[in-house]
């Protein structure tokens, strides 16, 4: 991950830009969190806020913050040391569940996406410089068999059949599983479990409301979400501020909470659907590879009309709608591709896996097992 610092080794590397940490007592911390009002998010929470949606996140475990606390499960850990992922060596899980999931304490502490969810922690690794795709499959697959509704990983890891496996298998049981498409390094290509077909891989815009100039972009990315200057939770009762498609990432599985809390009707497929076909198109007309369907709108995703996909029971909003939305279709539920080959692929089997690797493997070995993050301060 890239750091003030500077570069933390290509082993692995967490889906953060930067962080700058924050003194704890603080009291601004609401007025800055921009993205809430860029999302109008007091519009979004009186309509949604996530009530009763478990949303795991697979990451270094997350620290019981004041502000998140009321929201935190006991969840696992599948790193050295035991427990049940409520504790957190690196802070990034922690940063990522606050954006989330964060109660806040009344008008003070930092307020989440979907402030009603609870969070599942999947404790995956101990530091932020180290996940090996097995280890990340386990989490994957424990998420799945313990009532995760979405699944975030705001990382990223080498290609593995094992991890296709298990995220597919998520996918199959009405899970929603969000991704980063990861930041801009030397290795500018996009890894796993991003570039697995039916994962809705985010990428980061700023706050022009344009694609972040670090967010990797491809046929993969499905989504933007605001991901620079994020402020949320950080260990020790601390607060941080941080870029990158991590936090893009869990801006959208707060998102998915909030629609999966308004339309327990809707299946996964269907979640990404309302999402996708709502977002707010900000490049060239239609689909790019920059931001996929464009940017994040919450209040629309909550209250359009959107056409269902082929063969699903309509799903109209109680509220009236604002504009009738043209679906885009979904990501597809099939074999993994290599979107760093170009294109998304269509077929199913083990053929397209083995594409996939050879194409990472070809463009740039030192992938094995990527995370990527930069700091600004602690974390």
């Amino acid at each position: 991950m890239l750091t003030k610092f500077g570069a933390a080794g290509v082993v692995a590397v967490i889906a953060f830009i930067t962080i700058s940490a924050r003194p704890a007592s603080a009291d601004s911390f609401r007025n800055d969190q921009w993205h809430l009002r860029s999302l109008e998010i007091s519009k979004a929470h009186s309509i949604s806020k996530g009530a009763g949606i478990s949303i795991a996140v697979i990451d270094t475990g997350v620290y019981p913050h004041a502000d998140l606390r009321r929201n935190l499960q006991a969840g696992v850990n599948l790193a050295p040391g035991g427990g049940d992922g409520r504790k957190d060596q690196d802070g990034h899980g922690t940063s990522m569940a606050g954006i989330i999931a964060a109660h806040g304490r009344g008008g003070d502490g930092v307020l989440g996406i979907a402030p009603s969810s609870k969070i599942l922690p999947v404790k995956i690794t101990n530091r932020g410089n180290s996940m090996p795709a097995e280890t990340m499959t386990k989490g994957v697959q424990w998420a799945t068999q313990n009532g995760a509704e979405v699944i975030n990983i705001s990382a990223e890891t080498g290609p593995a059949f094992d991890l296709a496996d298990a995220v597919h298998t998520a996918i199959s049981d009405d899970i929603v599983v969000v991704a980063g498409a990861g930041n801009k390094s030397k290795q500018a290509i996009m890894a796993y479990p991003a570039a697995i077909d039916g994962v809705l891989t985010v990428g980061a815009t700023g706050r022009n409301g344009k694609v972040a100039p670090f967010s990797i972009t491809g046929p993969r990315v499905q989504l933007c979400a605001p991901g620079v200057d994020i402020t949320t939770t950080q260990t020790q009762g601390r607060y941080v501020d941080t870029s990158g498609t991590s936090a893009a990432t869990a801006i959208v599985s707060g998102a998915a909470a909030l629609v999966r809390a308004k339309f327990p009707q809707l299946s996964a497929e269907e979640v990404v659907h309302r999402i996708t076909a709502t977002a707010d198109d900000i490049g060239a007309p239609g689909r790019d590879d920059e931001c996929g369907f464009g940017r994040l709108n919450l209040v629309k995703a909550l209250t359009a009309t959107v056409p269902p996909l082929a063969g699903e029971a309509s799903a109209s909003p109680s509220a009236a709608a604002s504009s009738a939305v043209t679906a885009a279709p979904a990501p597809t539920v099939s074999a993994v591709g290599a979107a760093q080959a170009g294109g998304d692929e269509g077929g199913g089997g083990r053929g397209l896996v083995y594409g996939g690797i050879a194409a990472v493997v070809a463009l740039g070995g030192v992938l094995a097992f990527v995370l990527l993050r930069r700091r600004r301060g602690g974390l």
